[in-house]
């Protein structure tokens, strides 16, 4: 197992024994030749500029790392002595946009609402046409709101680890706009699960965009504040909810259906929301 990582947030703590650790960054020449020459089975494309706020703010960083860092990528792939799987993480909220009525099918149509969505979109269709023109084996893997375990609360759009070192910290949570914006959460470990079962599964050909491409949420929406309420109750603790305006580029309404996931890969979320959050709260407060 190699692991290439910028360590822009990731922490270098976190790369599991045995593994080979490279510090790269996607868009490095440096990267590629550690595709093309490494003889991987499959390459997992989990590296990416995921700030919303930060893809209104900059969408030229946000378009840089997300679509030439992965044309990078598959352009090594394509290239490769032993071509690997490619299993690309997107997004299961940012792709469909409020265009969509939740939960959205992977056929919904596209329309997001922030650069962030539209970079993960771009990619998309770049690995459509890398199936379809070069042969390379691709597959794309529609994320709801991942949480869990080790989610960095500053800087990551991450509201349930933000939420959690609030609670730690006595603050209040901030909570965006109505609060009545929701999300479809999923756990860590389901999707490192959705994975696995990607890198090795029997998949259709590719002729259009969605053909192989999976939701993986759990087609149920929560509200922001039914968040922060069952969080609170989760980690025993009670703070104020405060309100701050609106942030650009948020839709409001997000959930994904999964029939497909279960059918073709065999993935199915095993991770209820209430114990997921009580888990992910239990790692904000260990010891150390």
């Amino acid at each position: 197992m190699v692991i290439v990582d910028d360590l822009s947030h990731g922490k270098r703590a976190n790369v599991p024994a045995g593994a080979r650790f490279e510090h790269l960054d996607i868009r490095n020449p440096e990267a590629a030749i550690l595709v093309r020459e490494g003889r991987f089975d499959a390459m997992f494309m989990l590296a990416a500029q995921m700030d919303v706020r930060v893809s209104v703010a900059d969408p030229g960083a946000d378009a840089s790392c997300n679509i030439i860092g992965s044309i990078n990528l598959l352009e090594a792939a394509r290239h490769a002595t032993h071509r690997p799987r490619v299993i690309f993480s997107s997004t299961g909220g940012a792709v469909y946009g409020d265009a969509s009525t939740p939960p959205s099918p992977e056929e919904s149509p596209k329309d997001p609402e922030s650069p962030y969505g539209i970079s993960k979109l771009s990619v998309e269709y770049y690995l459509a046409y890398y199936a379809r023109t070069h042969g390379l084996d691709t597959v794309t893997l529609r994320y709801a709101n991942v949480y869990g375990p080790r989610q960095d609360p500053s800087g990551e759009a991450g509201v349930v680890a933000i939420f959690c070192q609030r609670l730690l910290d006595g603050r209040p949570l901030t909570v965006y706009g109505t609060g009545q914006q929701t999300r479809d959460y999923v756990f860590v470990t389901d999707v490192a699960a959705a994975n696995v079962l990607a890198s090795t599964a029997k998949l259709p050909g590719v002729r259009r965009l969605d053909d192989r491409a999976f939701n993986i949420g759990t087609g149920i929406e929560t509200s922001v504040l039914n968040l922060a309420e069952s969080l609170q109750r989760a980690a025993k603790v009670s703070v104020p909810v405060e309100f701050a305006p609106k942030r650009d580029g948020e839709q409001q309404r997000s959930s994904v259906k999964i029939d497909k996931a279960a059918k073709i890969l065999g993935w199915k979320p095993q991770m209820r929301l209430e114990k997921g959050l009580a888990l992910t709260y239990a790692w904000f407060n260990k010891p150390g």
